[in-house]
């Protein structure tokens, strides 16, 4: 139950940032598209693509320290030895 909990609280903590990436930038495209009355869909889905990819290459690094220490987690526990 430990180690599932474990996944769970990295997966809010690894999708969360991008998440809200996307519903941020999602918002302000809808507030724009109301405001000049716009609605085409390519609108929304090519700056959310570039915000995305912007927020993965950013926190890219901080995403791949989390999974490491995750993984040497998963390896100490499954050897019995002591997490440190």
């Amino acid at each position: 139950m430990e180690i599932f909990r474990e996944v769970m609280v990295l997966t809010f903590k690894l999708g969360l940032p991008i998440l809200l990436v996307a519903m941020i930038v999602g918002l302000v495209i809808a507030i724009l598209q109301a405001a000049t009355q716009v609605h085409e869909q390519t609108l929304t889905f090519a700056p959310k693509l570039v915000a995305v990819g912007l927020a993965l290459f950013a926190l890219g690094p901080w995403m791949t320290n989390e999974i490491i220490d995750f993984i040497k987690y998963i390896f100490d526990t499954m050897a019995g030895t002591p997490i440190s």
